[in-house]
């Protein structure tokens, strides 16, 4: 008898739908096929385990399990409930009607138990858009689909839960992940703690260097910060999800598929709706930043994790090379491209880079007689930071340490609330002004774009001209500039940029005309 039951896998942030084809002949022997990695392979013990465990026999004959499409690489333990309901239906030992209606996801422990699986906000999407009845999941997984519309998400504990679902002897309406207990406990769960996120009147002086993240944060800038040990840097960059603006439903949707992918939601219950902030070591791999992984197992990296949110990389003197260099497409394309062999994924890393860094070894060049490096050290250690990279990051900020009396005094600033309405108020305006472009932040703007939107005065032209000229500027710091003006006129609230705004901008681009170190 030959059983189908819907399964699917990702592929990039989307799933795609699998065929778990079940048949029992006569013969003997179990047999998987459908190109299934190793973890897929060793589901038939556990399969056959967890059906023994609740009773259930494994008929003595041929069962051929076929994973299509077969072309197809499927890896992974979710397929484990879905073989043990096909085996189950194929031998008739439970009148299970409905199992063609449901799209049907899970790892099966020993004992029957179902367990989570990374992926499940994709998996629920595609039951969606496939048309399915529901969509029958992990309950610790199921968590993270609760805000999805249009489709009944079942969050099961045991393979007895889905028999009960499939059966269609009673309603089940408990297992609706919405009227779970779990669910319901989790929403009277005390939430998270925001405390630790550093507030901005809480870093004494640099006012400037606030002036410029506040800057980078309205419009989505890159901004890098370099100074002596001390100074602050660490400490403004971990501020700023305090001053970043709330996501949209479309961006918190997106982020949730590559955290679920990832395998990173952990316990939590609907959407992610803070905006990511990532700080790898600076140790970190180019797989671990960029994402990759074997075979079809490709994962995203920290670009993607930090999608629609900030990737700090602190230490960024001490980072390797390879890895720097690696980040020129992210930033500038706003996805990435993993290719291998037999397979090609794509991932948004549409984020905003905070880096700080050391002017030199020691830390001190620039504070005075402080620096004990010659100018070769320091010329090797800001070495990795090429060209390229620079030039696509947009803000530059040199930290100085605080002075003495303001650090006695605890002289206070305005608090990260205040500075976050600004910033709001600055990115409604980028999203009325974008509505229809596809595009979200100043930062994204392409050439077309910047002609239509950042239309510049005579006298503009006329500062830009000679800024061009006295600092040497590269087209692409020429047109990053002209974004960064467009932000501090949003946050100023005006329409058009103005000449003040412009030099304000090339101000933050002190090192496409000084090469410290030399």
């Amino acid at each position: 008898m030959l059983i189908n039951i819907n399964a699917a896998k990702c592929v990039g942030i989307d799933a795609v739908p699998v065929t778990v084809e079940v048949d029992i002949a006569r013969g003997i022997g179990i047999h998987l096929v459908g190109l299934a990695d190793a973890a897929v392979k060793e589901s038939l013990l556990r399969v056959t385990t967890a059906m023994q465990a609740l009773g259930f026999h494994v008929p003595g004959k041929r069962i051929v399990i076929n994973l299509a499409p077969a072309d197809l690489h499927k890896n992974g333990s979710g397929y484990d409930l879905p073989i043990a309901l096909g085996i189950i239906a194929a031998s008739e030992q439970v009148d299970m009607p409905g199992l063609g209606k449901y799209l049907i996801m899970g790892e099966l422990g020993l004992d029957a138990s179902v367990r989570g699986i990374s992926g499940a906000l994709p998996f629920a999407e595609l039951a969606r858009r496939q048309g399915f009845a529901g969509c029958i999941l992990p309950e610790q997984s199921a968590l993270e689909t609760v805000e999805l519309p249009g489709i009944d998400v079942y969050g099961v504990r045991t393979l007895i839960d889905v028999l009960r679902i499939l059966s269609g002897r009673d309603s089940s309406q408990e297992l609706l992940i919405r009227n779970s207990h779990a669910y319901m406990d989790a929403l009277t769960r005390e939430a998270p703690d925001s405390g630790s996120v550093a507030d901005f009147a809480d870093i004494i002086g640099q006012e400037g260097a606030k002036r410029g993240a506040e800057i980078a944060v309205a419009g989505g800038h890159n901004l890098i910060l370099i100074g002596p040990p001390g100074s602050g840097k660490s400490s403004l960059a971990k501020a700023l999800p305090g001053i970043l603006p709330p996501m949209t439903t479309e961006e918190s949707l997106l982020t949730s598929k590559i955290y679920s992918i990832a395998g990173k939601t952990g316990s939590g219950i609907g959407f992610i709706h803070r905006r990511p902030f990532r700080a790898p070591h600076y140790s970190a791999s180019i797989a671990a930043i960029i994402g990759g992984g074997g075979g079809d197992g490709i994962i995203p990296g920290e670009v993607s994790l930090a999608n629609n949110g900030v990737l700090f990389l602190d230490e960024l003197g001490q980072m390797p090379k390879g890895v720097l260099e690696a980040l020129r497409g992210p930033i500038e394309d706003r996805f990435v491209s993993i290719s291998r062999l037999r397979s090609k994924i794509e991932y948004p890393a549409s984020f905003m880079l905070a880096a700080a860094t050391n002017p030199c070894p020691c830390g001190y060049y620039g504070e005075g007689d402080r620096c004990t490096c010659t100018a070769g050290q320091r010329t090797s250690y800001l070495s990795k930071l090429s060209g390229p990279i620079l030039d696509r990051i947009d803000i530059h900020i040199w930290m100085h340490p605080v002075a003495p009396g303001k650090l006695v005094n605890r002289e206070k600033g305005e608090s990260s609330a205040a500075v976050a309405e600004r910033v709001l108020r600055a990115r409604k305006i980028q999203e009325e002004r974008f509505r229809d472009e596809g595009i979200t932040a100043n930062a994204e703007m392409g050439g077309r774009l910047m002609e239509k939107y950042c239309p510049l005065s005579d006298d503009c032209k006329d500062v830009l001209e000679r800024l061009i000229d006295r600092m040497g500027l590269s087209a692409r710091a020429f047109s990053r500039i002209i974004k960064v003006a467009r932000t501090i006129a949003d946050l100023a609230g005006v329409r058009d940029i103005r000449p003040e705004h412009i030099a304000e901008a090339a101000g933050f681009r002190f090192l496409d005309r000084r090469f410290f170190g030399q």
